[in-house]
């Protein structure tokens, strides 16, 4: 079975909960019960297992002499640091979302939003602020594609 695929709709409730899927429940749990609730750039929340939210952090190189030595280094660590927090999927199935994190992705309570598999974990995204990035990957796509057809043509020619 794919882990964490697929896009699954949802709603929010009166105390900033979102009610997981069965199957994005089950691969969280096949994962271990902890969470990491990560803010984005791009104005998502990021739900990654705890094991694979300390690996992508332990791949920071010499993090104690970068700290001194490096302001934008400084920032990465407190973007991590301010904007992440433990979590755990309740029995319920569900997940709460700190007010300061629905602000930040764009979630009211009791809105609408889309928990999107990322393979590593699940983003949950407001429905406007996903419809605006599936189209920029829309758009990468197909300009990819362009692209590529353009320089194996470019190569067709040179031989």
């Amino acid at each position: 079975m794919l882990s964490f695929s697929g896009m699954d709709p949802c709603s929010l409730d009166a105390n900033g909960r979102l009610k997981l899927s069965p199957r994005v429940i089950e691969n969280f749990n096949s994962r271990g019960l902890d969470l990491v609730l990560h803010c984005l750039p791009e104005g998502a929340v990021a739900v990654y297992p705890e094991e694979v939210y300390l690996a992508m952090r332990r791949n920071e190189s010499n993090s104690d002499a970068n700290t001194g030595d490096s302001m934008l280094f400084r920032r990465k660590l407190r973007r991590f640091g301010a904007w992440s927090q433990s979590e755990r999927i309740s029995p319920q199935g569900r997940i709460t979302l700190p007010p300061l994190y629905r602000e930040y992705a764009g979630l009211d309570k009791q809105s609408e939003a889309v928990v999107v598999g990322v393979e590593i974990g699940v983003e949950i995204w407001s429905v406007e602020r996903w419809a605006e990035e599936e189209k920029l990957l829309r758009e990468h796509a197909r300009e990819k594609g362009r692209l590529e057809m353009q320089s194996e043509l470019n190569n067709m020619l040179l031989k």
